[in-house]
């Protein structure tokens, strides 16, 4: 997907990733929020609304028009708290997919990491390590000061008992990191009870890259 530049352009993306998702299985019922920021404004789905019919026209845009826009999702400051993390996000997705938010329902790693074993090689490079922000109430404060810690040097983390929110540099990048983290989440959860074995230490230290 080229880079967006107007609020247009916002619009029809979002439309298109929430079908996306939904399709894909990864927002049920009415969960999960998505948004796109272009400039100053921040283009996301409403509060209470389904990615598999949410349109166009009930996008809200923050800071909102003078005559009125509909309410964003309540989770917004969560993605304000993404956006502020990664300068470079043009986009955050926020999702309750099944296996992501069963790892979020583990507890964590000594060192506050999610438990998601190096599997493979782009669990390593694509995801990193994954932090898992402790729990707050959806919507809450508590929740987006909470991400907003955790954050930094990671566009990927998961809420305890809540799910994965991600940021990218553009929306396309968003979505292919939520379908990664389902994908890592789905194996760990499929090998949970066999005899795995993971990328040693070696092998991870090759392909973590520098900084992360």
């Amino acid at each position: 997907m080229s880079a967006i530049s107007t609020e247009s352009e916002a619009r029809a993306a979002v439309v298109r990733a929430c079908r996306h998702l939904s399709a894909a299985g990864l927002s049920p019922g009415s969960s999960g929020n998505v948004s796109v920021r272009v400039g100053a404004r921040i283009i996301a789905t409403p509060t209470g609304s389904s990615l598999r019919s949410v349109t166009e026209e009930q996008l809200a845009a923050t800071p909102a028009d003078q005559d009125g826009t509909p309410r964003p999702t309540k989770e917004l400051p969560l993605h304000a708290a993404m956006y502020a993390a990664h300068p470079e996000a043009t986009a955050v997705v926020h999702l309750h997919s099944p296996y992501a938010t069963a790892i979020a329902c583990l507890p964590p790693t000594p060192d506050g990491f999610a438990p998601l074993p190096p599997l493979t090689p782009y669990r390593v490079m694509r995801l990193g390590d994954v932090p898992l922000v402790p729990y707050a109430p959806p919507g809450s404060a508590e929740l987006a000061s909470g991400v907003a810690a955790a954050a930094p040097g990671h566009p990927v983390l998961l809420l305890a008992n809540h799910g994965p929110v991600v940021a990218a540099a553009t929306l396309d990048a968003a979505i292919d990191l939520a379908e990664e983290l389902e994908t890592a989440a789905q194996l760990t959860l499929l090998l949970k009870q066999a005899p795995a074995v993971a990328l040693d230490a070696a092998a991870v230290a090759a392909l973590t890259p520098p900084g992360r």
